[in-house]
């Protein structure tokens, strides 16, 4: 068994990115973000920054441990400034192509051989990713969710490539250093929970492509009438429409099943630029 994972490495700094360079930095570890340049990387860590002083803000931290946490995050616009790190966790767009452009770049840089390559995908097959690199035994599926230092769960999806020590590392990564609930799946489409939760959201959004009842009705019927936190269209609008159409095309891809398939109405959303929270309007309008 290798030493315990000091030096991590997050590529891809937006929501998901950013809270995962979080947790790690709250955690003690000595966090490089990474980024597509020099200027992303100075939007990404002033939305750290802006997440920590809200954490501050609620009573989540101390301002002493926030500036802890801000200490041991350092930002690039370089990749291979990873080349030292034990664990690299990717988390840029939910797109195959950048997803497998990236895990044969961090092949070549990242030097120790025992380091585990990451993958925050939430429907990418691991084994696509793996097999991008010379070192699949060492890649490995660690699954977040949003917000990431607000929830506590992480899916560990190893691939029929990765090795048992590989897998035992990134649990024990997960729970015992950043103090997650860990539940393991089988690589496929989807994983554990978006495998049932995709077919909700759009079952939803179909139900208010027909007319059937409005975003704010159809919200209100599942927060009040089954005590849910949130309704499956507020949760879209949060998720980001964008992501949603993309795991729901990549579920669909997988098992052809038509419960899967993205709605007409999602795409038009998508390609109007109607993504949810992050752009101020969805199936809900917000702030922006």
């Amino acid at each position: 068994m290798t030493g315990a994972i000091r030096r991590v490495g997050v590529v891809g700094a937006g929501q998901m990115g950013a809270g995962i360079a979080q947790v790690c930095a709250r955690a003690g570890l000595d966090t490089l973000v990474c980024e597509a340049d020099a200027l992303a990387a100075r939007d990404a860590r002033d939305r750290v920054t802006t997440s920590l002083k809200r954490a501050v803000r609620r009573d989540k931290l101390t301002a002493e441990q926030a500036r802890q946490a801000q200490d041991r995050l350092t930002y690039t616009g370089e990749l291979d400034d990873l080349a030292d790190r034990q664990l690299v966790i990717e988390a840029v767009v939910e797109n195959p192509d950048a997803k497998t452009e990236v895990f044969a770049a961090l092949d070549k840089i990242v030097e120790d051989p025992s380091a585990i390559l990451a993958t925050n995908t939430s429907s990418i097959p691991i084994m696509r990713l793996g097999m991008a690199t010379g070192r699949a035994d060492h890649v490995i599926g660690l699954h977040f969710f949003n917000p990431v230092p607000v929830l506590p769960l992480v899916e560990v999806v190893p691939s029929l490539h990765t090795s048992a020590e590989t897998t035992h590392r990134a649990e024990d990564f997960a729970r015992t250093v950043l103090g997650k609930t860990v539940v393991r799946s089988r690589d496929r489409a989807g994983f554990v929970v978006n495998a049932l939760l995709i077919p909700y959201l759009l079952s939803a959004i179909r139900m208010t492509e027909s007319g059937f009842a409005t975003a704010t009705d159809i919200d209100n019927g599942m927060r009040l009438g089954c005590a849910h936190p949130m309704g499956p269209l507020a949760l879209a609008d949060l998720i980001g429409l964008d992501t949603v159409a993309a795991i729901a095309e990549s579920l669909y891809d997988e098992f052809r099943e038509p419960l899967y398939a993205p709605p007409p109405l999602l795409q038009r959303m998508v390609e109007a630029c109607l993504l949810g929270r992050k752009t101020g309007r969805g199936f809900h309008t917000y702030d922006h």
